[in-house]
């Protein structure tokens, strides 16, 4: 393009793709995360998850394993890829159930995973507890993981119906309700995933604005 002020010619960021892949096959994780970035990148965007079969998450920490889930979505789409790992990490369990919470039972549902921790939780004074989210995001141009922490403890049985995962169990600091008794937009705002994603927002935005993530 000219300036037409002086006649010089002036660099034009390249046209980028605004489709993210979300790798997940989880409709709530997507749902969660496209709540938790519209008001962070100030319009929406459009999230896909990514299909087929899903990589080996065999990292130690929340941040490897969502490296590891979004390289694998940028390597089959070629798209820019937003991965999370996320559990709830109790201090009286040494860390667990960690970055085995989608898997704490041989089952993995949402209910039987409770039920394990509740179980594993009895005689336990101590119920403090705070779920960890790691949110990765994979481009032609480099990779960035950022954490998000959300502290609480741990409720003695389930309430609520929002949300997912150990959300009915775990009452966030400074809330009187369970994360499951919290409406929507107001766990986007809160959460640990929401944490993580404010971070790396301004990545997401550099991107797409055309320059690389820092």
């Amino acid at each position: 393009m000219t300036d037409e002020h002086d006649g010089t010619t002036v660099a034009q960021p390249p046209e980028l793709p605004t489709t993210i892949v979300v790798a997940t096959h989880n409709a709530h994780k997507v749902e969660e995360i496209a709540r938790s970035l519209v008001p962070l990148i100030g319009f929406e965007l459009d999230l896909q998850p990514v299909t087929g079969k899903p990589p080996k998450e065999d990292g130690s920490t929340f941040a490897e394993n969502a490296l590891i889930k979004a390289r694998a979505a940028f390597a089959r789409t070629g798209l820019p890829s937003l991965a999370d790992d996320s559990g709830v990490c109790v201090d009286a369990l040494d860390g667990a159930p960690g970055i085995n919470s989608a898997r704490y039972t041989p089952t993995g549902t949402d209910e039987a995973n409770r039920n394990a921790l509740l179980e594993a939780m009895k005689g336990h004074k101590n119920r403090a507890a705070k779920f960890v989210c790691a949110v990765a995001f994979v481009t032609a141009d480099g990779e960035r993981v950022e954490i998000g922490e959300w502290p609480g403890k741990l409720r003695m049985a389930s309430k609520g119906e929002n949300g997912f995962g150990y959300d009915p169990i775990f009452a966030p600091d400074h809330v009187t309700v369970t994360a499951a008794e919290l409406s929507p937009n107001v766990k986007a705002a809160l959460s640990h995933r929401a944490r993580a994603l404010g971070k790396i927002a301004p990545a997401i935005n550099r991107y797409i604005a055309g320059n690389q993530p820092q």
